[in-house]
């Protein structure tokens, strides 16, 4: 049985839990009794499979929740696209831990899942005992930034084929489409475009939202962050993540997070782009580790 305050529901033995008007899904791993982690995926428009297995050692101390947000992943469909925004997404994390019947959590977000990890802290100070933000933004005008990278990105080849990528996000239709314009987008996000590793990358087990991604290409589009005025407000623990070759959420914008946001750490890792749990996976999983463990009490191991 769950510890109080950190049980949940299953919802007929499926992962799904009533969140405002939808249900979201949430893949559990780890100890029941551990101290719950909602860990929130990129996008808009993937899931949380886009984490593997990647983050799974924390799963030795910490109950993983890896979430698919609104109207993704497994998630049910049919939501208003007026709800398909930052600050819904951030209402739903609090919604989804009181469905769970947690009264202590931390956050993990991850480039579109950290700007809703941004929102929620800014919008619900002190909500989440903890928050951790990776390659994240703080306002829009820091992804100004990706074209400008874009026009020095090396080899030409890839180049084009990420900048094809995107202009294709705009008209997705079938999942089949979503998944290789993500493929083809992931040497952007590494930080050695040649990376053996992605080849190794299938996204097989994702299931993708293309009306949510449709939606996100469109200007605005749910995408819209803009919480620096208020991270001086947040009251819990956060560390803040990013690689020093990430050319999507550059490592500026982590800076303005962790100078804004009172007692914020922050760490860089030298050897990344955008996907440090991947590119780095034993350090990644050792800083989380290590913060949490400051942050929430949570046993070393």
């Amino acid at each position: 049985m769950d510890a109080p305050g950190r049980s949940g529901p299953q919802n007929d033995g499926m992962p799904l839990f009533p969140v405002h008007e939808t249900r979201l899904y949430a893949d559990l791993r780890g100890p029941e009794d551990g101290f719950p982690l909602l860990v929130l995926h990129g996008g808009p428009g993937l899931d949380h499979t886009i984490f593997g297995t990647w983050l799974d050692p924390l799963a030795d101390t910490f109950r993983l929740v890896l979430v698919d947000a609104r109207e993704q992943g497994r998630s049910d469909r049919g939501t208003d696209p007026a709800t398909w925004t930052l600050s819904q997404h951030a209402s739903d994390v609090s919604a989804l831990a009181a469905a769970l019947g947690y009264e202590e959590y931390a956050v993990l977000g991850h480039s579109y899942g950290a700007f809703i990890a941004l929102q929620h802290a800014a919008d619900a100070p002190g909500a989440a005992a903890a928050t951790i933000v990776s390659s994240g933004v703080p306002s829009m005008a820091y992804l100004d930034e990706v074209d400008k990278g874009l026009a020095v990105f090396e080899p030409e080849e890839l180049r084009e084929q990420v900048a094809a990528s995107w202009a294709r996000e705009a008209t997705v239709q079938t999942e089949d489409e979503a998944r290789q314009l993500m493929l083809d987008q992931l040497p952007w996000h590494f930080a050695d475009p040649r990376d053996p590793r992605i080849a190794e990358i299938t996204l097989a087990d994702m299931v993708f939202s293309t009306a949510v991604l449709r939606a996100a290409s469109l200007e605005g589009g749910g995408l819209d962050i803009d919480v620096e005025d208020r991270l001086p407000h947040v009251t819990q623990p956060v560390l803040v993540l990013t690689g020093r070759q990430d050319r999507t959420c550059v490592p500026a914008a982590s800076e303005r997070i962790a100078e804004l946001v009172p007692g914020a750490d922050l760490h860089v890792f030298e050897g990344s782009g955008h996907l440090a749990f991947i590119e780095e996976p034993k350090a990644y999983v050792s800083v989380v580790r290590a913060f949490l463990t400051r942050a929430v009490g949570a046993p070393a191991s």
